[in-house]
């Protein structure tokens, strides 16, 4: 069992950057693939980034590439989501999830095992 809870939500103007955190605990942290996602209201839960194990990969949403950057320490068992050039459109819940085994495809969510409670990012224009 892996326990995982976001922090650094918040609300943030146009332009602006806001980094996210997910510490977890539990089992060990260098086994599992991790990803972000991101739920808008009325709106499905949607790939944002995911980073393998050991960090060597990562992958994107169209709709962030370039702008966001996923990143893990493994020492301390975190991943984190630095999000810079903030949109309107970013406004959702933002969740990270861990995978026991490699998720694939890495932008389902059905290929991550547990999820955190999720953190509010509110972009003002």
């Amino acid at each position: 069992q892996v326990q995982l809870v976001e922090s650094g939500g918040g609300l943030v103007q146009a332009g602006g950057s806001l980094r996210l955190s997910c510490a977890t605990s539990g089992r060990t942290f260098s086994n599992y693939a991790m990803g972000w996602f991101r739920q808008a209201p009325g709106k499905e839960r949607e790939f944002v980034a995911a980073i393998s194990w050991n960090g060597g990969s990562t992958y994107y949403a169209d709709s962030v590439k370039g702008r966001f950057t996923i990143s893990r320490d493994n020492a301390k068992s975190t991943v984190f989501l630095q999000m810079n050039s903030l949109k309107p459109e970013d406004t959702a819940v933002y969740y990270c999830a861990a995978s026991e085994a490699v998720p694939y495809p890495y932008s389902a969510t059905r290929a991550y095992d547990y999820w955190g409670q999720g953190t509010q990012v509110t972009v003002s224009s």
